[in-house]
């Protein structure tokens, strides 16, 4: 496949509301369905909500019920999901990101680098993984770990073509977090000639966070593609990405890095 079809998902998710926000995402999948889409990304953490504080917001559930629901959406309308929540096993809790498409689980992600909140609360991932939909190869990074310049070059290298990047990320206004998100995920795409793609949680929810509604889509130029912006109210972007558009920058002499690095000068960088 040559073109993926994405919708991208600025939603509201009320903490511990798990049901109901199961329930709006079967009501996005259907509408994108209709609208010829074949793959919708939402935020970190939109099934169960976003908290700092899990025992007090989050009664324990079944993280198997969760990627059952989302498994069976995505069967129902054949499309593909990316879609957070917290996830508990035994006493720890992560926060995760899955991949579900028609046959089942593609991948589970668990966040790798937590904020220095989050690390009182979650326990990190410790696997970096690409995964594969309509021909793209992707990686996922949550919200803080965008931050880290590593992680995209490591996908990179891997074979990645996009990152997604679903965010519970709050505070400010929509435009002050689209400047801020320009800041660093442009230098993602551009320095590692990848599709960058990213949607916030959207709205002020009862765990008293308030999350200004940005997604975009950043070419492997580093080049703006598309944006939507949104105070309160929930807000979907449909964006097409393009093979052609990878093989413009990587087929280039000049605007492809990679193949230049010199990685024998790098030892550095894992030193603890």
């Amino acid at each position: 496949m040559d073109k993926l079809r994405l919708s991208l998902v600025c939603m509201h998710s009320e903490p511990g509301e798990v049901e109901e926000n199961l329930s709006k995402i079967n009501k996005i999948c259907l509408k994108a369905k209709a609208e010829g889409v074949q793959l919708v990304c939402f935020p970190e953490a939109c099934i169960t909500g976003y908290v700092l504080n899990p025992k007090e917001f989050l009664a324990p559930y079944s993280s198997d019920y969760i990627i059952e629901q989302l498994i069976n959406i995505s069967q129902k309308f054949d499309l593909a999901i990316i879609a957070g929540f917290i996830e508990y096993e035994g006493a720890d809790s992560y926060i995760t990101q899955v991949i579900t498409d028609k046959n089942g689980l593609i991948g589970k992600y668990r966040k790798t680098h937590l904020s220095p909140l989050e690390k009182k609360q979650y326990i990190a991932g410790d696997k970096i993984e690409l995964y594969r939909i309509q021909g793209f190869s992707f990686g996922i990074q949550l919200c803080y770990e965008t931050h880290f310049p590593e992680l995209s070059t490591i996908m990179s290298l891997m074979g990645a073509d996009v990152i997604f990047a679903p965010h519970a990320s709050p505070r400010g206004t929509a435009k002050e977090k689209l400047n801020s998100w320009l800041r660093h995920l442009s230098a993602r795409a551009f320095d590692n000639s990848i599709f960058v793609i990213a949607c916030n949680q959207v709205g002020k929810t009862k765990a008293n966070f308030y999350f200004p509604g940005v997604a975009l889509v950043l070419g492997p130029d580093g080049r703006l593609k598309d944006f939507i912006l949104t105070e309160d109210k929930e807000k979907v972007l449909n964006v097409c990405i393009d093979k052609a558009s990878l093989l413009e920058v990587r087929s280039h002499k000049m605007k492809y890095f990679l193949p230049h690095r010199r990685a024998e000068l790098y030892f550095c960088l894992i030193k603890k």
